[in-house]
């Protein structure tokens, strides 16, 4: 995992086998990611590498991260739902999220465009912050796998664990453990992620 936003553009995120070569997806877009990087910077927030990409806050709080993709590079905004996103260029990067939102990028010219566009947006996240707002969040709005409930009454600690975690964490997993048809599947996944469960961490965290 990379430690340094300058090491993220010169080798990669380092996330996988191709990091350092010339096949890394950082290097495909690092172009108009330069100029995206430049644009935030513009907007006085603070540039660490988290995660192995770069990261931006506002007095400690995260704002965006930039993020290299293989058919495109995006600017994700952590509490992009309480954005009123007035030009409609907010994406959800998945399905089931509920805070994040991004903005997908293919060349410098869309950053050109956007460039004031952009900017706005920043300074609405960074007024987000700065008024204390937060993601509701639907509390389980999936069914809990049954798995996962029996993996909870043959250990009480696991549940305790699980209940003490975001209410993103707990979506996240069981969205997980959900996702196999097979109950054995289910169960293996359980046993794969109890550790990250018993450190507060996430279903994606490392």
């Amino acid at each position: 995992m990379i430690t340094s936003v300058e090491q993220y553009f010169e080798e990669g995120c380092g996330r996988c086998a191709l990091g350092g070569t010339p096949d890394c997806k950082v290097h495909t877009w690092a172009k108009p990611m330069m100029l995206l990087r430049n644009l935030i910077l513009e907007c006085g927030l603070e540039e660490e590498s988290k995660w192995g990409v770069p990261c931006y806050s506002y007095q400690g709080k995260n704002i965006a991260v930039l993020s290299a993709l293989k058919d495109y590079f995006v600017l994700s905004f952590f509490k992009g739902a309480l954005l009123k996103d007035e030009a409609k260029i907010l994406e959800k990067p998945g399905e089931n999220t509920q805070a994040a939102r991004i903005i997908k990028f293919t060349d410098s010219e869309k950053i050109i465009h956007l460039r004031t566009t952009i900017k706005a947006y920043l300074y609405e996240a960074i007024e987000v912050e700065k008024a204390g707002l937060k993601v509701t969040f639907k509390e389980n709005p999936e069914p809990m796998p049954e798995e996962l409930e029996l993996a909870f009454e043959k250990d009480p600690i696991l549940k305790e664990a699980f209940d003490k975690l975001t209410p993103g964490r707990k979506r996240g997993y069981i969205l997980f453990i959900s996702a196999p048809k097979q109950s054995k599947t289910r169960i293996s996944r359980i046993e794969k992620v109890t550790p990250k469960i018993f450190e507060g961490k996430g279903v994606h965290d490392y």
